[in-house]
This record gives C-alpha cells, sequence and structure tokens, in this order.
C-alpha cells in the first residue's frame, strides 16, 4: 500500500522544499458567555513532509485546538493556514470536508469504531465518502488491515478484537484513502504499555515510509518516538526541538514482557 505522501517524500529541512503544514501567526477565540477564552495566541510552525511530530502540552494548553485546526475541524480566527499550498482557513465547510477526506486520515483516543461491522467494513467506510468503487475500496482497505498486521480478522467485530486490535482497524481506517498526513490524538490513552508502543511501532514504519505524522500526546515516553518535540503552554509554543537518541519501537518492544507475564 503506497500513501501519497510515500510517492513524494521530501528531505526534512530541505532548502526551498514547501512544507506539507505551514501555521502562520494563528489565533484562536472562543465565546463563553461573557469570557473570551484566547486558545491560541500567535502560533506559527512548519512542518515537512514525512517528518514526524509530537504535540504536547498540560490540559488547556492549546494542543488539541491547535490539532482541531490541522485537521480541518476548526478554523483560525486569525491568521493564516496552509495544507500542502492550499490556504484552508477561508474554505467551505464543503471544501473543508473534502480536504479532511483525501489529504488528512484521523486516528483517536476512543477507536470511533463501529460496533456492529466488520474490521474490514470499518475500515471501507470513509472509501464511500470519497466516491471509491466498491472494489477498489475493498482492495485497499485488506491491503490497509494487512499493513497493520490484521489480515486474519477482517471479518471480526470490534468486541471480538482486543484494545490495541481496535486500534489498528482505526489506524487501517486512517491511511484506506492514502492521505498526506497521519493526526493522531491520544492513539494510545486507552491501551496499555506493551500495545501503546506496538502502536509507536506502526507509526513509526509509516514515517520510515515517508508518511507525514503529527501526534498529540501528554506522555513523554510516547512523545519520544516521534522525531520532533513541540510544547504547548498557554496557547503558545514553548518549545520546538528535535528528539535526541530517538528509540525504535521495534526494539523497545524485544525487551518489554508480554500481556501474558
Amino acid at each position: 500500500m503506497v500513501t501519497t505522501s510515500q510517492t513524494e517524500t521530501t528531505n526534512t529541512g530541505m532548502k526551498g522544499a514547501q512544507p506539507v503544514i505551514l501555521v502562520q501567526e494563528v489565533h484562536k477565540y472562543y465565546e463563553l458567555g461573557e469570557t473570551r477564552v484566547h486558545a491560541l495566541r500567535g502560533v506559527s510552525i512548519e512542518i515537512a513532509r514525512g517528518e514526524f511530530v509530537a504535540i504536547m502540552g498540560a490540559s488547556g494548553g492549546g494542543k488539541s485546538t491547535f490539532m482541531n485546526i490541522l485537521g480541518c475541524l476548526d478554523k483560525p480566527s486569525a491568521g493564516r493556514y496552509l495544507l500542502e499550498g492550499i490556504e484552508v482557513s477561508s474554505l467551505s465547510i464543503k471544501e473543508l470536508a473534502t480536504i479532511r477526506n483525501h489529504k488528512l486520515g484521523f486516528v483517536f483516543q476512543g477507536f470511533n469504531l463501529l460496533s456492529r461491522t466488520t474490521a474490514l467494513e470499518n475500515v471501507e467506510l470513509p472509501t464511500l465518502y470519497a466516491r471509491i468503487s466498491k472494489a477498489e475500496g475493498e482492495k485497499r482497505s485488506r491491503e490497509a488491515l494487512a499493513l497493520v498486521g490484521l489480515a486474519d480478522r477482517i471479518s471480526h467485530f470490534p468486541s471480538q478484537l482486543s484494545g490495541g486490535q481496535q486500534q489498528r482497524v482505526a489506524i487501517a481506517r486512517a491511511l484506506v484513502n492514502r492521505p498526506s498526513i497521519l493526526l493522531a490524538d491520544e492513539p494510545t490513552g486507552n491501551l496499555d504499555s506493551r500495545t501503546s508502543v506496538e502502536i509507536m511501532d506502526i507509526f513509526q514504519k509509516l514515517n520510515d515510509d515517508g508518511l507525514t505524522v503529527v501526534l498529540v500526546t501528554h506522555e513523554p515516553d510516547i512523545a519520544q518516538y516521534a522525531k520532533r518535540g513541540i510544547q504547548f503552554r498557554d496557547g503558545k509554543i514553548r518549545r520546538d526541538e528535535r528528539t535526541e537518541n530517538q528509540p525504535r519501537a521495534s526494539e523497545v518492544i524485544k525487551h518489554l514482557p508480554s500481556l501474558e507475564d
């Protein structure tokens, strides 16, 4: 299975390369009754194609608001957001939905799978909105499930799968439309330690193949698997640096006890 980004990989930090995400002086305000909350305060950031970025920060620091904007689920109150050179800040609701369906893949903490639908059918859902043929949608879904190690679970319902397997289905669903960027919001929040590392192993391998990954987490031990860490506090970026001595999840797993131990 080849994603859009896998065929267009650009070396991170290459001079003159267009960033896949460009955010310039973005502010976000929320009106809560008579109170005005300034959730983002002039955030600017560039993310190159092929990066793996962890967004961190305490609750209320602005990271979730920032991710909602990156995911075209919300618009900035001021400032610019360009996704692959397209200024999405001024797009219509319909245009934003098209962007989400074709360029972005989403993974959430709660899996968000349909309980009465098989793994294969859950993964196929985004292809219906993208108007992909039934045959092509099923082909892509099988490929995506094989990519996350669930080729033998395609007919299982969520209740027949472990939490880690359900998250793998959710990742496959996020990949089925071959997005440019994978956005993951606390994807290990409901998982045990070993399963969390297994999920990070999948993300690292996807990133190795060229997929841009942006991950929100409050766990430093999860953030360390990303190549770059960005810390939010009080609506601003307080730290943005490369990860030193980034561990490989595949190696860490070898030294973790199995769930039966």
